[in-house]
């Protein structure tokens, strides 16, 4: 009997976390080809491929740059789905509504009059596996997964090191 409570207990854990992903991926899956969104899908092997060729030999004597790649194969896959000249405003609603927010903790919220800005990440184990920023304006939208397995300490890296798209907002938060 409790071995069938805990195995209900598990599924119940996993299927909660793919439902998750699923409101994410659905939400990149709805826009991907409207002509108005650009979408960019960065695989876990293209990171792994990445990171490898910074810790490699060839640049070994680099010892910043193999700590870098180093840093980069944690990254296990990043998704952008970005949008100019629109109104993100309706989006970043959107966008915000799909997300269960207890799965989330909130980093930063920035709001004006004419843009918002979240950063949000999910952590397990007390690790993050994701970095979520959402973006509307009355001029555009971006929405940037990014999944790994982190510190915080690995997040400011990144945004201090490298060009990963919206890494420069995240650093200015700090």
């Amino acid at each position: 009997m409790k071995r069938s409570i805990l195995i209900l207990f598990l599924f119940l854990i996993v299927s909660g976390v793919q439902a998750q992903d699923d409101a994410i991926v659905k939400f990149f899956s709805k826009y991907m080809d409207d002509d108005r969104f650009s979408r960019v899908y960065i695989s876990p092997k293209m990171m792994q491929m990445a990171g490898g060729f910074l810790k490699s030999n060839e640049v070994k004597s680099d010892q910043e740059a193999a700590d870098l790649g180093e840093l980069i194969t944690k990254v296990r896959g990043i998704r952008i789905l970005t949008a100019e000249k629109i109104n993100g405003k309706p989006l970043y609603t959107e966008a915000m509504s799909t997300l269960t927010k207890n799965k989330y903790e909130e980093l930063m919220d920035i709001q004006d009059k004419s843009s918002s800005v979240k950063f949000m990440v999910r952590e397990e184990g007390g690790r993050v596996r994701e970095l979520l920023m959402i973006t509307g304006s009355t001029e555009n939208f971006t929405l940037l997964s990014m999944l790994g397995n982190f510190t915080y300490q690995d997040l400011n890296i990144l945004a201090d090191k490298t060009n990963i798209p919206g890494m420069d907002k995240y650093k200015r938060g700090k």
